[in-house]
């Protein structure tokens, strides 16, 4: 029986193309228009690790104005080229048997078949960096193909639309000391012994005419 509570970080895959821009940045704006994010504020999120809570949800519509976290892979192409965007992410446990999930991106101009396992092995290279057991994956990949003397792009994106609101329900986890890089001790500072300044020479003080030379 599937449980009925609401995720406390819902997120889902989506990808989308857009082969008809009149430059980069109008193909990327068509393309976050078709991935349903045209009408909110998007933070793009770096690093691997997903709030803590994350649960793979249904896409549905964004209210206008939101503030939406989002991991984006996106490819530019151009004039009958080619390119792939693609997103995967992973529920995962520790060997302390603490749940989390991680997310990866990819952006090549490789073909779709190909750029799905680019994308599968920069997956499991994150887990095994961070020694994660797998428990449940998926991954999104979208090709274009520009138009002529145009550009194009695809995007590839895992939209988490409540981990920044202000009732969300996100947190964090334990410390894990072996991934965690403990500061240096920090070193004795040197106390130089610095000459005293000459005195000052207000103005229209005579000059001082004593000559010390040997």
């Amino acid at each position: 029986m599937q449980s009925s509570r609401s995720p406390a970080c819902p997120g889902w895959l989506m990808t989308a193309v857009a082969p008809w821009g009149e430059n980069a940045e109008d193909a990327f704006d068509q393309g976050l228009v078709e991935l349903g994010l045209g009408d909110v504020r998007l933070i793009q999120a770096q690093g691997a690790m997903l709030p803590l809570g994350f649960e793979s949800a249904p896409p549905r519509p964004l209210p206008m104005g939101s503030l939406v976290e989002c991991h984006l892979a996106t490819s530019y192409a151009w004039n009958g080229s080619s390119a792939s965007a693609g997103v995967a992410w992973a529920s995962c446990v520790t060997p302390e048997g603490d749940e989390c999930a991680i997310v990866a991106t990819i952006s090549t101009d490789r073909d779709y078949e190909e750029t799905v396992l680019l994308l599968r092995r920069n997956l499991q290279r994150r887990l095994a960096s961070r020694d994660l057991e797998v428990l449940q994956f998926d991954v999104a990949v979208d090709e274009v193909t520009a138009g002529p003397d145009h550009h194009g792009v695809a995007v590839a994106a895992l939209i988490l639309p409540e981990s920044l609101s202000l009732g969300a329900r996100t947190k964090t986890g334990p410390i894990r000391g072996a991934l965690t890089r403990k500061a240096a001790p920090e070193s004795k500072k040197r106390v130089d012994t610095k000459a005293p300044a000459a005195p000052a020479r207000r103005p229209g003080q005579p000059q001082n005419n004593h000559d010390f030379s040997l």
